[in-house]
């Protein structure tokens, strides 16, 4: 009686599993937004980097082939984002809101219809149970009665100062305790055939309501089954024509990639094959064009624009795709920090850039292609753009095998564990070499004795004395 309860509780249970897909959905559209979101922003990033690099020609648009599908992987994770709420999560909402009411005093209409009609169904049999235990308690009662009764009569006989009144009164005593359990038994006998007699209308009024709610639950079952499937299919993007053609397209422009015509491209651009503007004898002329004097170049240096001076007055044009002039302030061009690792990953706090991000140095080489080169000469050391330390190789931050200018032992001051792939781990008392010194985030770059080359924190570490 009453474990009808479990099938009424189902009810209540499917509602709740309504609820747990839709935020079971809500969170992998989420998922896939913040992904789509993740791959613009890289692709964008890295395509600023990759143009503005030294990286040229039919490599360079390879290389430029990946942000282009990442861009296009984000918009199909876009479509998977609106697919799974605009479809799924919104069918599964509306489905539920039909199937289950609302009472004004609370609860579903449909879990208050199971329980009445189960109580409705048990309430007959029920009555006649608790008939059965009150007549099965009765004879139990009884049958302990009359046994206690013949145990005094026997007692009675073996004892000698008992009179003969006092036996004649425990001996009726044991014959009414008979004709006790005979009525008991004949009750109960009787409650028990009539409680069987109902118990197959009671079978079948219960399974009708149970069936009820059978078919009720099967309808759930057979939509979350279809509400899966379909979740599937906008999942699984590699039945989808596009997101085929994307990695198609991709091969296709990396296996277009060709070194001999890179190398012809910058032979006729950048190298002996350029257009030349030899010298040639020109008339003096007060208002053509002036030569700036050394001292006035010097102070355009910390102006503005650089830009070359012809003297003939004729624009000469370069088949060059880059500009031939930079406008730059004058600490613009340094040399890349050491402390900037162009894989570390972005921190997972949700936000479109870390604060980490926005302090690296957004260059991938020591000089971009539309940086212009001062078209005046000499002979000074000091002016050749190739003996100075800031040539492009000494600035690549992708060149760990620079030689370090200075080189400190330091001891670790406690444990730390490394937070990026470019971060170093060790333990107090650790000793390793500091190879550059602190940077403006308070970042040192050191090797560890294993040969181990990243960064840690400055305030880590103290020198050996």
């Amino acid at each position: 009686v009453g474990n009808y309860k479990r099938t009424v509780k189902r009810i209540d249970d499917g509602h709740r599993l309504c609820n747990d897909l839709m935020n079971c959905i809500h969170e992998r559209a989420r998922i896939e937004k913040v992904y789509a979101q993740q791959l613009t922003e890289w692709a964008k990033r890295w395509k600023q980097l990759v143009e503005k690099g030294p990286q040229y020609g039919t490599v360079e648009r390879a290389w430029c082939a990946f942000m282009s599908e990442a861009e296009k992987v984000s918009e199909l994770h876009l479509e998977v984002k609106g697919s799974l709420m605009n479809e799924d999560f919104e069918k599964i909402k509306n489905w539920q809101k039909e199937a289950f009411h609302k009472q004004m005093m609370g609860g579903f209409k449909e879990t208050k219809e199971a329980e009445d009609g189960f109580r409705k169904a048990q309430k007959p049999w029920a009555k006649k149970l608790k008939e059965v235990e009150a007549a099965k308690k009765a004879y139990h009662a009884a049958c302990k009665e009359e046994k206690l009764a013949i145990s005094r009569e026997t007692n009675s006989k073996a004892d000698p100062a008992l009179n003969p009144e006092q036996l004649k009164k425990l001996q009726d005593k044991v014959e009414r305790s008979k004709q006790d359990v005979l009525k008991t038994k004949e009750k109960y006998e009787k409650s028990l055939k009539e409680l069987d007699n109902a118990t197959p209308q009671y079978m079948e009024n219960m399974e009708q309501v149970f069936e009820q709610c059978q078919q009720f639950e099967e309808k759930r079952l057979r939509f979350f089954r279809e509400v899966l499937l379909e979740v599937q299919k906008h999942l699984d993007l590699s039945n989808v024509a596009s997101y085929k053609n994307i990695y198609r397209e991709l091969e296709q422009n990396i296996k277009s990639a060709d070194a001999v015509e890179d190398l012809r491209w910058f032979r006729a651009n950048q190298g002996p094959g350029m257009s030349m503007n030899w010298p040639q004898f020109e008339e003096w002329s007060a208002d053509l064009n002036r030569t700036l004097s050394r001292r006035e170049k010097k102070k355009a240096s910390d102006g503005v624009t650089l830009t070359g001076i012809n003297q003939t007055g004729d624009q000469v044009s370069q088949p060059n795709k880059h500009s031939s002039s930079l406008s730059v302030q004058s600490n613009t061009v340094q040399s890349v920090q050491s402390s900037y690792n162009p894989f570390e990953d972005e921190e997972d706090t949700g936000s479109t850039v870390s604060e980490k991000e926005d302090n690296k140095i957004k260059n991938v080489s020591s000089y971009e292609k539309n940086q212009s080169y001062p078209t005046d000469w000499s002979d000074e050391e000091s002016n050749n753009p190739f003996s100075s330390t800031d040539a492009n190789g000494d600035t690549n931050p992708f060149d760990e095998d620079t030689p370090p200018a200075m080189e400190v032992r330091v001891r670790a001051l406690y444990d730390y564990e490394g937070q990026e792939q470019d971060e170093l781990s060790f333990k107090a008392g650790d000793e390793l070499t500091k190879m550059e010194n602190e940077d403006e985030q308070g970042w040192c770059k050191g090797r560890l004795d294993n040969g181990q080359v990243g960064l840690y924190p400055a305030n880590y570490v103290e020198p050996i004395q």
